[in-house]
């Protein structure tokens, strides 16, 4: 796993009380969707609240509920995806933390039981409040 390459530095946006970040696969494999079981996006120590966080992926944006099923869309190792959710952030410098937990359906460590990986960084960056549309 690559915990420190997750959140891509320099992509912190805030827009209308929304915050995104991009983030990077840590892992040498794509995946599908459905293998990334759930996130938590924490600002300066305030976390996004889980109903709120999307993931966009491949131009298309979901629920962590909707990709629980999804094995259409994959996130490949060399492609950005966009972790979004509801928290405001003024101007200026951040503390940034991405927490992914991922199953990796190919490596089997029990009877019918895959590796389950929890991956986590941080990092500091500043906000853009950019006309940028949020994902």
């Amino acid at each position: 796993m690559i915990p420190d390459r997750i959140i891509e530095q320099g992509t912190l946006r805030a827009r209308d009380g929304r915050v995104a970040v991009e983030v990077r696969l840590p892992w040498y494999r794509a995946l599908p969707a459905s293998c990334i079981s759930a996130a938590k996006l924490t600002i300066d120590g305030a976390e996004a609240p889980a109903e709120t966080l999307r993931w966009q992926m491949n131009g298309e944006e979901f629920t962590f509920a909707e990709m629980t099923t999804n094995t259409q869309e994959w996130w490949f190792p060399t492609d950005s995806a966009v972790l979004s959710g509801d928290l405001a952030v003024d101007a200026g410098e951040h503390e940034v933390r991405v927490d992914l937990e991922l199953y990796i359906p190919y490596i089997i460590i029990a009877d019918d039981q895959v590796l389950h990986i929890e991956e986590h960084d941080s990092k500091t960056m500043s906000v853009r409040t950019s006309e940028e549309a949020l994902a």
